[in-house]
C-alpha cells in the first residue's frame, strides 16, 4: 500500500455532494488503512524480513540516514536509501565492518568518495569508503563532537560541545591542532576563506548566562578574528544564493527567550534582519535550504517553507506533522525533495518520509533505525566553494 492515499486527501467537489463524497472517501481510506498492516509497509520499503540483507553495489549514489541511537546504549547506525532502486538498507556500517558504529551518531558528510560520520558520545569521527562502507579509520580525540565542515581536500573542522574546535588533516586523517573555546560550538558554514561557527555558550552554564554568537575563524591561520551576537542557542546555519547567512536560534532549551531566525551580511558582519517566533509556542529546528538557494525549510511541529525574500515568517506549514514526531529534516540537493524523519517514541525504530518540495505530496516512506536524526546525500557533485 502506498502511504500517499492515507496521508493527504484533497477535495475538489463543491456543493451538496461534497459532504457525501468526503464521508465516502474517509471510509474508503480507513478500509485501505486497516487492510495494510505494518508488515505490508515494511515489505514495500525495506528488504523482506525473511531474506538475507541485500548489499548495494556501492554507496556512491543515494541518501544516508544518520540514526542517533539512544544515549549510552551504543546503538547508533546508518541507513542507506539506494539512489538506483530507492530501497532502504539498514545498519550498513555494522554489516560492512562486523562492529557497532558507536554511541549517538550526530551527523555525516561525504567528500572524495569517503564518508565522515561524527559519533558524539564516542568522541570520534568514523571514516568509511563509499565503495563498500568499510572503515578506513576511526579518528579519535574529540570532546563530544557535533558536526564536520570540509574546506578542501586537505582540511576539515569539527565542532565540539566542550572546549575546542578540532582541525583535521584529511591526508593523514588525524587532528593536527585545536582552536580553544570554552563554548559549545555546533554548526559551520564556509564563506570567502572564513568559517562562520554557531557558538551556543558555555555548556555548563544556564541559558541566562550563556553568550550566544557566531564565531568567525580565518581558515588560513585558524585564528578567531571576529564574532556576531545572536539569539540564544544558535544551532543551524546556512548560506543562500544572495550570499546571505541564515541562523536559526531556538531561544534555549528552557524557553529563555523567543526563538529567532537571523539574516546576516557576512561581509559587513552584521545582523540585517531578525524574524521572531512565538515564545513558548514555537520550537523551530533543522534549518535547510533548497538547491537553488532561494527557499528555506525548517521544522516546527510540521515542515515550513519560507522564501529568502519573505518579509515575515510563514503562518501555515507546507506539510503538517499530523501526529508524527518530526525530528530530522534534509533537502535533496539533486531535486529539492524533502526528507523528514519520525522518531516515533525514541525507542522503536523510526520512519523517514520523502515529500515533493513543490506541493508537499508524500512520495515514499522508509523504515529506518533508532532515532533517525539527520541526512547526508551522496552522488551529488560537490566542489569546495568560496561563495
Amino acid at each position: 500500500m502506498e502511504l500517499i492515499e492515507s496521508y493527504v486527501i484533497k477535495f475538489t467537489i463543491k456543493g451538496p455532494l461534497q459532504v457525501y463524497f468526503r464521508n465516502f472517501i474517509f471510509l474508503l481510506s480507513l478500509l485501505i488503512a486497516f487492510s495494510c498492516n505494518k508488515k505490508n509497509i515494511d515489505e514495500i520499503t525495506v528488504p523482506g524480513d525473511n531474506e538475507p540483507p541485500v548489499t548495494p553495489e556501492s554507496y556512491e549514489n543515494g541518501i544516508f540516514i544518520v540514526n542517533e541511537g539512544n544515549f549510552n546504549w551504543g546503538n547508533a547506525s546508518i541507513s542507506f536509501i539506494n539512489g538506483k532502486d530507492y530501497l532502504v538498507h539498514n545498519d550498513i556500517f555494522q554489516l560492512a565492518n562486523n562492529k557497532n558504529l558507536g554511541d549517538v551518531a550526530e551527523s555525516m558528510k561525504v567528500f572524495n568518495n569517503m564518508g565522515f560520520i561524527v559519533v558524539n558520545n564516542s568522541n570520534s569521527v568514523e571514516v568509511v569508503s563509499l565503495k563498500d562502507f568499510k572503515s578506513i579509520k576511526t579518528i579519535t580525540g574529540f570532546n563530544s563532537p557535533r558536526n564536520i565542515e570540509i574546506i578542501d581536500s586537505n582540511k576539515a573542522y569539527v565542532t565540539n560541545m566542550i572546549r575546542d574546535i578540532a582541525v583535521v588533516d584529511l591526508k593523514s586523517l588525524t587532528i593536527t591542532k585545536t582552536i580553544h573555546f570554552q563554548d559549545w560550538t555546533e554548526s559551520m558554514i564556509f564563506y570567502n576563506d572564513y568559517l562562520y561557527v554557531t557558538s551556543v555558550g558555555n555548556y555548563i552554564l544556564a541559558n541566562s548566562k550563556r553568550k550566544a554568537k557566531i564565531q568567525i575563524i580565518r581558515t588560513s591561520d585558524d585564528q578567531v578574528v571576529d564574532s556576531i551576537i545572536t539569539g540564544k542557542e544558535p544551532l543551524s546555519i546556512l548560506i543562500d544564493r544572495k550570499q546571505k547567512i541564515w541562523v536559526l536560534c531556538t531561544g534555549g532549551f528552557d524557553n529563555f527567550e523567543a526563538p529567532s531566525l537571523l539574516r546576516i551580511d557576512p561581509d559587513l558582519k552584521i545582523v540585517e534582519k531578525t524574524f521572531i517566533f512565538n515564545k513558548g509556542i514555537d520550537s523551530p529546528s533543522r534549518l535547510c535550504i533548497n538547491p537553488s538557494g532561494d527557499t528555506l525549510f525548517y521544522l516546527n511541529n510540521g515542515i515550513y517553507q519560507m522564501p529568502v525574500s519573505a518579509a515575515s515568517l510563514p503562518i501555515q506549514p507546507l506539510i503538517p506533522s499530523e501526529g508524527h514526531l518530526f525530528y530530522g529534516l534534509g533537502v535533496n540537493p539533486a531535486n529539492g525533495n524533502l526528507f523528514v524523519s519520525d522518531a516515533v517514541d525514541y525507542v522503536q525504530n523510526g520512519w523517514v518520509y520523502q515529500f515533493n518540495q513543490s506541493n508537499g505530496n508524500l512520495i515514499k516512506a522508509f523504515r529506518a533505525g533508532r532515532i533517525p536524526g539527520s541526512f547526508c546525500f551522496s552522488g551529488i557533485s560537490r566542489t569546495t566553494k568560496k561563495h
